[in-house]
């Protein structure tokens, strides 16, 4: 993801993983996967990024369950899930064409750009 006028620091994860959709998906250009274990940990992953980024999310979806949240930044699709859905979707193997970068139990910023 390149340059930005926003960034979000995603620091309560496990493991998070940048997919690159361009010509795969005509819905975004990227996902951003990762998980938290708890699903008070999966809301406070989803407001972190949600407040560190200049842009509002077009769609939210799944914020009352916190199980699976999906934010929805038009080019960039930030999914969160709970560790047993992610295990159970487990997006990366149904993308797994795309181009991935991984990053695990690292800090890391994350553009949000539209």
């Amino acid at each position: 993801l390149s340059s930005s006028s926003a960034a979000s620091d995603v620091y309560k994860r496990q493991e998070l993983n940048v997919l690159d959709v361009r010509g795969l998906s005509s819905i975004a250009d990227y996902f951003v996967i990762c998980s938290g274990n708890s699903e008070p940990q999966v809301k406070a992953i989803s407001d972190h990024i949600r407040k560190g980024t200049s842009k509002k999310p077009h769609h939210i979806e799944g914020y009352e369950n916190q199980k699976w949240i999906l934010l929805d930044y038009f080019d960039i699709i930030v999914h969160i899930f709970k560790s047993e859905q992610r295990e159970y979707y487990n997006l990366e193997r149904l993308w797994a064409d795309a181009p991935i970068n991984k990053y695990h139990n690292e800090k890391s910023k994350i553009p949000i750009t539209q």
